[in-house]
């Protein structure tokens, strides 16, 4: 095929490919614990048969140890060629207060060409988009193929992790696409060169045997929410700056999002000032944060006139790509041990951690990526960092030295993911998958793009 009829192919299945997404993005398959398994299982069918669709003479469901299945699909290389490796993930986020939604989170909705509902971008819009750009060699691809979709990338990645582990064999591959990030905006090519990783845990305060009444107790027992509340401010500055001892300050070779930009994707309220010091691009891509994501207390509409005996938050640390996840999560356990008030009793659980990623320099898989992207784009990539984590991506890393590892797709920053009105903006996935057609092509014959 020339780049031509690359293109050319790619936009006559678009219709075909949003129809997919919809019915997809339709499916709530949220894998965390207490939502119900069936809508999961049924993604994993969904994304089986859309492999299978999509030419790949291999395509299957294969059991994920404590997880839901992977869904796994492989084509042979022609001889000589090399093999990619092909990822994405058919789990989503919780879809939140469904007031906060505009149109119904699993009802997948298209205004002006953009598709709103839960996971049309993270990461559905990765499956269509690789659906997509392999549909257009009609099985006879430029290279060896191989896909791998997991079902629990939301929740517990790491077990995906643990699975390829014990089958390396099932992903090696020459060069591997990970489809679950995006540019900075619509239109603005972008590779995401790193990552940060990520440590959660869960810390409990107890002070009590049970609630007392606050009349009668209050200024003498020890409030355990009074106490969590400031344990969890102790771990900024007043400048917004983390004071946990061993977690520094941290600096991206490259250039950032201006506060303009940034003010406007994140929705921050006029007067509302952004926290921390260094360059925006030093503070979400290459230092620590840490995020209070949930605090287990009574709710307003409830409460009662007591004194808390127990509080429970969860704490979310985002860790530079060089940075240990699991040493970072001890430094934080012990500094809020550190600075807990009145001797209460504090107790750690659910921990969870996912190493970063730092990409090399490039070679023939970058290469060849550029000059797809310039093609289907109109201009060339740049490198950008991505503050979120992707547990497998350093787990290849460490099994594949030598394979050259490619962050992109169609979540550009606007896209809402993990948030009410998440939406994917249908000529960037068009776009997107284009580039990863052009790439399989041109990795597959150097210098075929002429660019």
């Amino acid at each position: 095929m020339t780049p031509d009829q690359i293109e050319s192919a790619v936009a006559a299945g678009m219709p075909q490919a949003i129809d997919e997404l919809k019915r997809l993005a339709a499916i709530p398959s949220v894998a965390f614990p207490g939502h119900p398994e069936e809508p999961v299982y049924a993604a994993a069918a969904a994304t089986e048969e859309l492999l299978r669709s999509a030419g790949l003479p291999r395509a299957q469901q294969i059991p994920v140890e404590g997880s839901f299945p992977a869904v796994y699909g492989e084509a042979p290389a022609p001889p000589g060629a090399p093999t990619v490796l092909l990822y994405a993930h058919y789990d989503v986020q919780p879809a939140g207060d469904p007031a906060a939604w505009r149109t119904p989170p699993f009802e997948p909705t298209l205004i002006d060409g953009r598709l709103y509902g839960r996971g049309t971008a993270d990461d559905k819009s990765g499956i269509i988009a690789h659906v997509a750009a392999l549909r257009t060699f009609q099985g006879r691809f430029p290279v060896g193929v191989k896909v791998i979709v997991e079902g629990q990338e939301e929740y517990a990645g790491e077990r995906l992790e643990a699975f390829v582990e014990r089958n390396p064999e099932l992903v090696r591959a020459d060069a591997i696409v990970v489809m679950d990030t995006g540019n900075p905006r619509v239109g603005d090519p972008a590779v995401t060169t790193s990552l940060r990783g990520m440590a959660a845990f869960t810390v409990e305060v107890r002070t009590l045997k049970d609630a007392v009444h606050s009349g009668s107790f209050g200024g003498a027992a020890p409030d355990a929410l009074a106490a969590l509340m400031r344990m969890l401010t102790a771990l900024h500055d007043d400048n917004g700056d983390i004071r946990v001892p061993g977690l520094p300050r941290g600096s991206f070779l490259g250039s950032g999002p201006s506060e303009e930009d940034f003010r406007a994707t994140a929705g921050v309220l006029d007067g509302v000032s952004l926290v921390g010091s260094g360059s925006l691009a030093d503070r979400l891509w290459a230092s620590y944060a840490i995020t209070v994501t949930g605090l287990d207390v009574p709710s307003v509409s409830g409460a009662i006139n007591a004194v808390q005996p127990f509080a429970r938050a969860r704490v979310t640390i985002r860790v530079p790509p060089s940075g240990d996840p699991k040493t970072t999560v001890d430094a934080v356990m012990e500094f809020l041990q550190q600075v807990a008030p009145w001797n209460v009793r504090i107790a750690f659980g659910d921990l969870t951690v996912g190493s970063g990623f730092q990409a090399d320099s490039g070679g023939r898989a970058r290469s060849s990526l550029n000059r797809a992207m310039e093609r289907a784009f109109g201009r060339p990539p740049r490198d950008v960092g991505a503050g979120g984590s992707i547990p497998l991506v350093s787990k290849l890393v460490k099994l594949f030295p030598a394979a050259e590892i490619l962050l992109f797709g169609a979540e550009d920053e606007d896209a809402a993911i993990h948030a009410p009105n998440e939406r994917v903006d249908l000529e960037e996935l068009r776009r997107v998958a284009t580039a990863e057609a052009l790439f399989l092509h041109e990795f597959g014959a150097p210098s075929a793009l002429g660019i």
